[in-house]
């Protein structure tokens, strides 16, 4: 199962640059990109906004949305344009969202979220699947996720991602509804309990191995967003103990590949710090990791066409020795 554990799709993070980088790391994992709204798949800049490199996959893109026409022209442009699965954004819980009627707001309206799946399940033969909440404000109830949810299995809809919080709508940040409220797993282990037939993927709060394996004891797969972001070396630990895979990257390698493809998008015209701001967590948890970090935030706003800079910075990061000489 491509879903066994995914890097979950996060705003301003999990970018081409930034799975390109992730993918350096993992060869197993499922990735996602970052929501992206209808109306810009459709009419914005095509390549530039749903663009990716054939290295990325397996590679879903999430889209954002309620208008069901829009919906089901995504999903075509999506498997026309080889993404490996269309998800459905229903948990973001920002104002922002709400007033587009994306995210989270749609678990209110299951008909209407029923009506949407059923059309881009009709437009494509690629997996539809949705990430959602387990509630919303004062709604955390068992009956009523798990009918949202067989609703959406009416409609073509097999795998779930589920947000093990509900979404508060009002009165909380989108990064306060990533703390704030509850975990509740066994929510999320009854609904799979209920409906084995259904792949139901666990997320929100899980950073570590043992946790992985205690969820996939129960659910098909686990989904895992800030932990992998702000260490993303994470994933070597994941392939190994998850994937069995024992021959992984070093840091000093993972830095290696990524010169080639800095070098070829800083001559493309991409800017240094839209590719390396997704390399700060690299030296997590080693020494000098703090300098790697420093170092990154003083000398990353090269010159778009300044790759030397930008070489520069990728070779220390050869071996961690030189993170700290280098640096110091």
């Amino acid at each position: 199962m491509k879903n066994l554990v995914s890097v979950a799709p996060m705003m301003d993070c999990t970018d081409r640059h930034d799975r390109f980088f992730l993918r350096l790391i993992s060869k197993n994992v499922m990735l996602y990109s970052e929501m992206i709204a209808t109306k810009s798949a459709i009419y914005g800049d095509r390549k530039k906004i749903l663009g990716f490199s054939r290295e990325e996959k397996p590679l879903a893109l999430q889209v954002g949305g309620s208008d069901k026409r829009e919906l089901s022209e995504v999903a075509k442009i999506a498997e026309d344009m080889g993404y490996d699965e269309i998800n459905i954004n229903l948990g973001c819980p920002s104002k922002k969202v709400q007033k587009n009627k994306f995210g989270a707001c749609l678990m209110k309206e299951p008909n209407l979220v029923s009506e949407c799946i059923n059309e881009m399940v009709n437009s494509c033969n690629i997996p539809v699947t949705a990430k959602t909440r387990i509630g919303f404000d004062d709604t955390e109830d068992f009956d009523y996720l798990n009918k949202f949810i067989l609703k959406m299995k009416e409609a073509g809809c097999k795998i779930f991602m589920l947000h093990a919080r509900k979404a508060i709508l009002k009165g909380l940040t989108p990064k306060q509804n990533l703390n704030i409220p509850k975990l509740n797993y066994e929510m999320v282990y009854k609904i799979k309990q209920e409906n084995p037939d259904l792949k139901i993927i666990i997320n929100g709060g899980i950073s570590k191995i043992q946790e992985i394996k205690n969820h996939l004891k129960i659910c098909d797969g686990v989904m895992i967003g800030r932990a992998i972001y702000q260490n993303p070396y994470f994933l070597v630990d994941i392939e190994r103990e998850i994937f069995n895979i024992k021959k992984n990257p070093t840091r000093e390698e993972v830095a290696e590949q990524l010169l080639s493809y800095l070098e070829k998008e800083v001559k493309l015209g991409t800017k240094v710090n839209h590719i390396m701001r997704h390399t700060v967590g690299l030296y997590h948890g080693q020494i000098g990791s703090k300098k790697w970090k420093r170092y990154l935030s003083d000398n990353m706003m090269a010159r778009d066409s300044d790759f030397q800079k930008a070489k520069h910075i990728m070779t220390i990061a050869q071996n961690n020795e030189k993170v700290n000489q280098t640096i110091a």
